[in-house]
């Protein structure tokens, strides 16, 4: 019985991070393509940080699960585009950028609470668990920014390498754009994303921390 409750307190520790996270990033996409020119996401009701415009059911329990998933994709228009390769890289990297903002923005907050005196508070059960939902919060985004950085379709990292490489020139881009998310849920079942994303997550949220308590 201790053991389902302790999973249960678990997933509810990690839930504000991955609802944050998820939100923020889908956000951020849909805002830089607005700012951009592009009218489709604010059309679509994506410029918004509303958790339910942005979560998409599977993506979302795979998160909470097993520690990798996704939002809903936003939907673009590159025609709107003043500067289609430039404009696209920008609305690609939105969203792992607003992921990396959000970890290290999560773990300064953590820092002013710790010289505000908030030792006290945590040395609370109620305490413990805040600070623990922040600390999650930090490596939620970062799990998110790395798993989002993945060259695969339809993750921003193969939107960033495509801008980057001229892949959507390729004869073969489409057939591979098709194929990538049956490579993407191989990979996951497979838990090969663990091997690249765990040690980045861990040396990155280290590297985060010792900034702000060193």
């Amino acid at each position: 019985m201790s053991s389902i409750i302790s999973y249960i307190l678990g997933r509810l520790i990690i839930l504000p991070g991955i609802i944050i996270g998820l939100s923020f990033h889908e956000f951020a996409h849909a805002k830089a393509s607005s700012v951009l020119g592009d009218p489709t996401p604010r059309l679509q009701g994506r410029v918004s940080l509303n958790p339910v415009s942005h979560i998409d059911p599977v993506g979302f329990l795979l998160l909470l699960l097993i520690g990798f998933g996704w939002g809903r994709p936003v939907q673009i228009d590159p025609r709107y585009y003043k500067h289609r390769r430039r404009d696209e890289l920008i609305v690609s990297l939105a969203g792992v950028t607003m992921n990396l903002l959000i970890a290290v923005l999560t773990a300064g907050i953590m820092r002013l609470a710790y010289e505000a005196g908030a030792p006290f508070l945590f040395g609370t059960s109620a305490g413990g668990i805040l600070w623990s939902v922040l600390q999650s919060a930090v490596s939620i985004n970062l799990v998110l920014m790395f798993f989002n950085l993945i060259p695969l379709p339809p993750l921003d990292g193969f939107g960033i390498i495509t801008q980057i490489f001229r892949l959507d020139r390729k004869p073969w881009y489409g057939r591979f754009y098709q194929l990538g998310p049956m490579f993407l849920m191989i990979i996951i079942l497979f838990h090969l994303t663990s091997y690249v994303i765990s040690p980045a997550v861990s040396w990155t949220y280290s590297l985060i921390m010792s900034i702000f308590f060193w």
